[in-house]
């Protein structure tokens, strides 16, 4: 049985060091959207209020 987990095509990641929202807040610039060397971040946050 291998060890090795294999990446599943369309796998979520994070490039290592990277803190968790400092990166993926920056806005791509034109030059980059034009050579399509950006990827589309969605944030999700879960919002729980506690009615007591």
């Amino acid at each position: 049985m291998p060890t090795d987990k294999k990446k599943q095509p369309g796998e979520a990641t994070i490039a290592p060091g990277m803190d968790d929202g400092e990166g993926l807040n920056k806005e791509a610039s034109d030059k980059e959207i034009e050579q399509g060397d950006y990827t589309q971040v969605t944030q999700l946050s879960y919002d729980e209020v506690d009615p007591n």
